[in-house]
């Protein structure tokens, strides 16, 4: 018989799911080994064992073993470290923590590491937690995912002819192409959204930025707006649907309408 491997690792929680009476799915990301799915026995009865260590978006060091890298993994304690109270506090930020660990969820594969993925949900949940309340934040949260999964936006040239943008130029945004077209290589059957040389600057600007500058940034309703468009187009383009969270945000908060 293979013995278990025995493991910890700091991580988020990003997904909880029921299973049978009292047990857990727990979807877990870390530094270490990327995403993983393991189960907790009895974590939905036990009060104590488990206690507010796996809610959604906790950061915890998850202690688990494994027999197979590709197999569930057996959830055998958890220690919490941040439970990042704030957050839940400001139901817009809770929502917005929420939109995050899910867009992880769906831009990462099980048992890959992913570093700068893991940095990127430390900082942005960290910024939330601090109380910190500015919806055009979330647009840099989603540029850098999509960097750092390897879905960048061509952002800086036209994805047809290669010429850099130009001050006097106008573009469009296709998400089919991963990029921007200038007005010289727009067909008119492609779906694409018309977006400003200021909200390109803007997201150009804040895709090589510590988010401590992002956090002082001032964003124009027009740029905020337009960068919310063509995100979540990208991302609705990748994924295959607009995401539950997402759909929660313009429910509740408006989110689509005034961002």
């Amino acid at each position: 018989m293979i013995a278990r491997e025995q493991l910890q690792a700091q991580a988020f929680v990003l997904r909880l799911l029921d299973y049978g009476e009292s047990d857990l799915i727990i979807t877990f990301y870390c530094r270490e080994y990327g995403k993983i799915k393991g189960i907790a026995k009895g974590a939905r009865r036990s009060r104590k064992r488990f206690a507010n260590t796996l809610d959604l978006f906790s950061l915890s060091r998850i202690y688990f073993s494994r027999r197979d890298p590709g197999g569930l993994s057996l959830i055998e304690d958890s220690v919490i470290i941040n439970h990042l109270g704030n957050i839940r506090n400001v139901l817009e930020n809770t929502l917005l923590a929420s939109y995050m660990v899910e867009l992880v969820d769906h831009f990462t594969i099980e048992g890959k590491s992913n570093p700068a993925i893991y940095d990127l949900l430390e900082n942005y949940l960290g910024a939330l937690n601090r109380g910190f309340q500015n919806r055009g934040l979330i647009h840099f949260f989603e540029l850098g995912l999509l960097t750092a999964s390897g879905y960048e936006p061509v952002l800086d040239q036209c994805v047809q002819c290669r010429k850099p943008i130009h001050p006097e130029g106008n573009y469009h945004f296709s998400p089919q192409d991963g990029g921007i077209r200038c007005l010289s290589c727009l067909t008119p059957s492609s779906a694409s959204l018309a977006i400003s040389l200021g909200t390109i600057r803007s997201l150009l600007y804040g895709r090589n930025q510590q988010l401590e500058k992002l956090e002082r940034i001032i964003i124009s309703e027009r740029s905020a707006r337009e960068s919310r468009l063509l995100l979540s187009m990208m991302i609705e383009h990748i994924v295959g649907r607009k995401t539950k969270s997402y759909r929660v945000l313009c429910d509740v908060i408006g989110f689509a309408r005034d961002a």
